[in-house]
């Protein structure tokens, strides 16, 4: 009786390869070191319980847009360098005076990932952009929002590798939201400490 074709697993399917093949790095790392050392620490009866990181977002905001408007698309198509993927261009929701904003007025950009594009981001972040920080002493510990999520400000966005400091218009910040399925930020907080987050201590 011939044998059935095996099913593919979660993680082979994670990536955007034509015959599934490609695993992310850190995707790998979590399911080979990650989870076994969450399951070891917080002692889950249940494999399902144990924490992963849903998605991540991005958003650049671009208060000069309130001049030039076209600063808000160039500040999109550098964000979609970083994030490997289209964002989309967020608009004012009403008009505020002071500001100078008017409704539905372009005023940033934002991208949400997962699967495999969210683990190659998350690689680069900590390998490279948050090193490449001035003067950079470690991530709060303290930044999480009470239900496991975490997240942090960069003021340039030139630390990342895909953006060439020569060509680059202007300087933008961003923030990066990283949410997770951990219920606590302490389960969080150990879930990004294994993906080697650097915390101030």
């Amino acid at each position: 009786m011939p044998k059935s074709p095996k099913q593919p697993t979660e993680a082979a399917s994670a990536g955007n390869g034509a015959d599934g093949a490609y695993i992310p790095r850190l995707r790998q790392h979590y399911d080979e070191v990650v989870r076994p050392k969450l399951i070891e620490e917080f002692g889950y009866a249940n494999p399902m319980q144990v924490p992963r990181i849903d998605k991540i977002v991005l958003n650049m905001g671009v208060g000069e847009s309130t001049a030039d408007s076209k600063k808000a698309s160039v500040a999109a198509a550098d964000l979609a360098l970083i994030a490997g993927q289209k964002p989309v261009v967020t608009r004012a929701r009403k008009a505020i005076a002071t500001f100078k904003v008017r409704e539905n007025m372009p005023i940033g950009a934002k991208v949400t990932l997962r699967r495999a594009r969210m683990y190659e981001f998350l690689d680069r972040l900590v390998t490279i952009a948050l090193p490449r920080v001035r003067d950079f002493r470690g991530l709060n510990p303290r930044s999480f929002d009470g239900r496991g999520n975490y997240a942090l400000g960069i003021k340039e966005h030139i630390v990342f590798p895909e953006i060439n400091y020569d060509k680059a218009e202007q300087i933008w910040g961003m923030d990066v939201i990283i949410a997770t399925t951990a219920k606590t930020d302490d389960e969080a907080r150990a879930l990004l400490k294994h993906f080697n987050f650097p915390f101030r201590q």
